[in-house]
């Protein structure tokens, strides 16, 4: 007879499992010393390259531009210590407020419309409609160009003589005019067009995720209730992507406040700095004009604003996540 025929059915899986714990405990009791170092130091190993990059040239280049901001930098970076001069000189710089005037009306318009647009045909979509693979696809076809793409395709529609407005002329409506790429006080709105076209598909997604994600048991309620489809939307789906519309807003105005590809493809920041923005004010003072201490200042001042945005995110997941 086998010295596991006097075994129970039911306790040779608990056997089994106590016997192969028995053996781990023995390997792992039989291993050396070095081992035991290895596990635990490998992991950290592998990170250590990543994590150092990333201190160095990320957070290291923070500090150091952070402190050509307050020296005298001009072409090459110079070490003497200048105070806030920078930031004077930045202040009192009418191209500054001119182009933190065109992130406010770029940065308002961009995530309003994109976050009307966004739950619109989000909504739509959500009605199960035929199709709805394809006209997804189509929205969502737009995040996979980079801004680069997007802003040299838009260039070569609005610009006067070429794109829409021959279109049109051809189509014969001699005298339609579309001049707004070089039209100072217009410029600013065809930017606008390209990034809420680029970025309007990213959102449907987002908001068709939030939408598929609330319980179908509290809409059946409301109907039951005699609610109709507006108020259902209104007092019940839309209150719950109060989620989805600050996690949306949060990155919208994110890509808005370093917006940078965009503007140098569409408009180059012209005409004349009539579609300057912080970023591209930066780079235009750092690199071409040899004003490398006052870049650095509009850069501090441009991290300044993403924290101002990305601060309150985080604090309100963290926050959320403790209550849960």
């Amino acid at each position: 007879m086998s010295r596991h025929e006097n075994l129970d059915i039911d306790t040779v899986p608990e056997y089994a499992e106590n016997s192969v714990d028995t053996q781990t405990k023995a390997a792992f009791a039989a291993r050396p010393a070095w081992a035991y170092r290895l596990e635990t130091w490998l992991p950290r190993l592998v990170v250590a390259p990543t994590f150092l990059c990333s201190l160095i040239f990320v957070y290291g280049f923070i500090l150091w531009t952070g402190w050509l901001s307050l020296t005298k930098s001009r072409l090459l970076p110079r070490n003497d210590w200048a105070g806030l001069v920078q930031y004077q000189k930045l202040f009192a710089s009418e191209r500054w407020w001119v182009a933190c005037q065109n992130l406010l009306i770029f940065g308002g318009l961009f995530i309003a419309i994109c976050l009307i647009l966004g739950v619109l045909i989000a909504v739509l979509l959500d009605q199960r409609i035929r199709l709805e693979g394809t006209l997804r696809t189509i929205y969502l076809y737009p995040m996979a160009l980079s801004f680069i793409v997007t802003g040299t395709a838009w260039k070569w529609m609005l610009t006067p003589g070429l794109g829409l407005e021959k279109l049109m002329r051809d189509w014969g409506w001699q005298t339609f005019t579309f001049d707004w790429l070089i039209d100072p006080d217009m410029a600013i709105y065809t930017i606008v067009i390209a990034g809420v076209w680029q970025s309007t598909g990213f959102v449907v997604a987002l908001f068709l995720a939030g939408l598929r994600g609330i319980d179908d048991a509290i809409i059946k309620a409301a109907r039951v209730d005699g609610a109709g489809p507006w108020r259902i939307y209104l007092r019940i789906v839309i209150p719950s992507l109060r989620p989805v519309f600050f996690s949306t807003f949060m990155i919208l105005g994110h890509i808005a406040v370093k917006s940078f590809d965009l503007v140098m493809a569409l408009t180059g920041g012209g005409p004349g700095y009539a579609t300057d923005l912080p970023a591209t004010y930066m780079y235009t003072y750092s690199f071409t004009r040899g004003q490398i201490g006052l870049g650095s200042a509009s850069a501090m001042v441009m991290l300044g604003g993403v924290l101002a945005v990305v601060v309150p995110y985080l604090y309100s997941e963290l926050g959320r996540k403790r209550h849960d």
